[in-house]
């Protein structure tokens, strides 16, 4: 500060405590320091208020770019789902029995397959992006599992009895709910 608003100061200070003929009685130097405090008490709790906002924004914005690192991929995931698909039906088309038949040629192809299938696993894995557990007899979860039929089967109630498409999430949210039967227990 100057020595300008210093001195304006005081002569406000002055004219509180001063009052002209006429006007309402002059404030004592107790009113005028209540008055005063009265207003620094309003000034800082007016800055604890807006101290206050701007950490929640800071945390918010902490937050969010936090979520923004694991979420952010959420989409091009959900999109590679179709070809984890293909892969696995790729391999699901030849059955084990054919499988020492083929020639060389084939066999180089199905282990081409099978390794690009275990890489773009390997890669959602690197990213968070996780595969549903829905074996067949573990407990049906309606959250992370989504029942398109139910069936007898050997497995008790109310357990997966067949998986019909696997499911993911990524961190904690469902990117595909686990396609699945599920046990109506053994038929009699």
């Amino acid at each position: 500060m100057n020595d300008t608003t210093n001195t304006n100061e005081t002569a406000d200070l002055e004219n509180l405590a001063e009052s002209p003929a006429g006007s309402p009685p002059a404030l004592t130097p107790e009113q005028v320091i209540a008055k005063l405090e009265a207003e620094k008490e309003e000034l800082r709790m007016q800055f604890l208020r807006t101290y206050a906002d701007l950490d929640n924004t800071r945390k918010r914005a902490e937050r969010e770019v936090s979520e923004a690192r694991v979420y952010g991929i959420g989409k091009f995931a959900g999109d590679l789902l179709n070809v984890a698909d293909n892969l696995a039906r790729a391999l699901a088309a030849l059955p084990d029995a054919d499988r020492d038949t083929l020639t060389e040629a084939g066999k180089n192809l199905l282990g081409g397959i099978e390794m690009t299938q275990k890489e773009l696993h390997t890669v959602f894995t690197r990213h968070n992006v996780l595969e549903i557990d829905a074996a067949p007899g573990s407990p049906f979860d309606p959250n992370v599992h989504q029942a398109v039929a139910q069936i007898p089967s050997p497995h008790p109630a109310g357990t997966i009895a067949e998986l019909f498409q696997p499911g993911w999430r990524i961190g904690e949210r469902i990117l595909r709910a686990a396609m699945v039967a599920v046990s109506l227990g053994q038929a009699n």
